[in-house]
């Protein structure tokens, strides 16, 4: 059971980035798909490297997870937006605020 948890926290956070991503591109657009699809891949293969039964449960908290994930990322960014400008890449917007701070200090 903790694996399993432990996968489902690796999943939320492997799709912060991809939240980011999304919310800072125009709805339906070939990098909006691209924001949404390119983890599944990832998700899929967690699930098979642990071996989990294609079960109702597992299924939907991995769905869960994802799109938890999604959602913390587009959340994120609309924070960070409302702070100042941001990019389309969270590490770079979060390396760069953390430099402001602690020069600014």
């Amino acid at each position: 059971m903790f694996i399993f948890i432990f996968f489902l926290m690796v999943i939320v956070l492997f799709n912060v980035p991809f939240g980011y991503w999304r919310a800072n591109v125009r709805k339906l657009s070939v990098q909006w798909f691209l924001a949404i699809h390119l983890p599944v891949p990832f998700v899929a293969y967690l699930r098979q490297h642990i071996e989990l039964p294609w079960m109702g449960l597992v299924i939907t908290s991995f769905l869960a997870a994802y799109f938890a994930g999604q959602y913390l990322g587009s959340g994120l960014y609309k924070r960070l937006r409302d702070n100042g400008p941001v990019s389309s890449s969270i590490f770079r917007d979060v390396v760069c605020r953390s430099w402001i701070i602690i020069i600014g200090r």
